[in-house]
């Protein structure tokens, strides 16, 4: 049995794991990730891995990261909440710092791999999966492989634009159809500070009879649909899958489908319809898994 050393970096904690080849949990635990910069980073992934190497053999580190990476050539480009992981080559630098194979991949396309792995999406060949959250991302799958695009970009939904795009106030499916933009739009209702409110507690208003919540879940809704119904015709996937918090929600997956099915007119024969993701908090653990595996299977 073959031992890996995992980890997802966000920028409020970094989650790590030693986990087996066939992506079990060994142990998992996180740590805040340092504000300080670069070096502090490093020190803390090192340490991470000596510790898992105290007990096992690894034979490699596999990482989520945000940001548009290069797989290829180990920069991540982009912006992210981490400044100081863009610029260097940090695939080069950890190799050196550990002496171990490292395979690295965007955060949302970890999540993609996961359910095509073992998930949801396992017995497809094609698949998009979407992950909604402060904003829309995701992963567009083909023949079971990431599709990254020419600027590395492909799988960002979430900037597509959905409305009043003539008038020059085009809005994105970002800024409309993902859990931020909901809390926007109800705390602009209510005349509520955003802050003061989330994904969850807009839907529990809702849920208590707020009927101009309701209706401004429901507008929320049919934007998350017209957005999917136009990645349908554009790819034809086998299968769409949603994840990100807001995902978990009862209901909202069949809602979601209810206004897909809406959508149906003269024109429209595609059948079109949503699943959930399997994997929550560890789908980007076990998506980096799989890519060290096809990575170093070439």
């Amino acid at each position: 049995m073959n031992y890996y050393g995992v980890f997802d970096v966000g920028g409020s904690a970094i989650k790590y794991a030693l986990m087996e080849e066939t992506g079990q949990f060994i142990e998992k635990s996180s740590v805040p990730t340092p504000k300080e910069g670069l070096e502090p980073f490093l020190d803390t992934m090192v340490s991470i891995v000596k510790e898992f190497e105290s007990s096992h053999k690894l034979t490699g580190i596999a990482l989520s990261m945000p940001g548009a990476v290069d797989v290829q050539s180990g920069v991540i480009g982009g912006i992210s909440a981490i400044p100081y992981i863009h610029g260097p080559n940090f695939k080069e630098i950890l190799q050196a710092r550990t002496g171990l194979p490292v395979e690295m991949e965007n955060d949302a396309n970890c999540a993609g791999l996961a359910e095509g792995w073992i998930g949801a999406a396992k017995d497809v060949q094609d698949f998009i999966c979407i992950v909604i959250g402060t904003g829309i991302g995701g992963a567009l799958v083909l023949n079971k492989k990431i599709r990254h695009g020419s600027n590395l970009h492909g799988g960002e939904f979430g900037f597509m634009i959905m409305e009043d795009y003539l008038d020059g106030q085009g809005k994105i499916w970002s800024e409309l159809g993902a859990t931020k933009a909901l809390v926007i739009q109800a705390a602009k209702l209510k005349g509520v500070d955003p802050d003061s409110l989330d994904g969850k507690k807009v839907f529990e208003m809702a849920d208590n009879g707020d009927e101009e919540v309701q209706a401004v879940i429901e507008k929320f809704v049919k934007r998350i649909a017209v957005g999917i119904f136009n990645l349908q015709y554009a790819i034809d996937p086998e299968k769409i899958l949603i994840g990100g918090a807001i995902s978990q929600r009862d209901g909202l997956i069949d809602q979601i489908n209810a206004a897909l099915s809406q959508l149906k007119g003269t024109v429209h024969r595609l059948p079109v319809k949503v699943e959930r993701c399997k994997f929550g908090n560890d789908s980007n653990l076990i998506g980096a898994l799989y890519h060290f595996h096809q990575r170093q299977a070439k």
